[in-house]
């Protein structure tokens, strides 16, 4: 047998401190501290989430809007606001959540704007 295999004499007698054990990491990627929001997987999966259900929903308005009337302006509309919603998905899958967030909020202010405001 080594030193190095021999308890040391007390050892089992001596209790543990909280002051021996190994700090915790400081910061957000501490595993005992709980987030308050979301973790950036989850945020970019919401915003891919979103897009693809605006992007549904934009078609199924489009079909509809279509089948009342046609017009070059309503597809031009919802035809960009469609657009928008796959640019922000691919902003979401690179990262790029807020960025993806701010875009869509205001391309789609945008596009009600002008089917209220353009569309006959």
């Amino acid at each position: 047998m080594t030193t190095a295999d021999q308890d040391t004499p007390g050892a089992e007698d001596a209790p543990d401190t909280p002051g021996t054990a190994a700090p915790e990491p400081a910061g957000d990627d501490a595993p005992g501290q709980p987030h308050d929001g979301l973790t950036p997987r989850q945020a970019r999966r919401l915003r891919i989430v979103v897009a693809t259900v605006l992007l549904v929903t934009l078609a199924a308005v489009l079909a509809l809007r279509l089948a009342s009337r046609t017009s070059v302006l309503v597809v031009g509309v919802y035809g960009l606001a469609m657009v928008l919603c796959g640019v922000v998905i691919e902003l979401s899958r690179h990262g790029r959540t807020r960025l993806g967030t701010w875009l869509l909020g205001t391309g789609l202010l945008a596009a009600l704007a002008a089917d209220w405001l353009l569309l006959p």
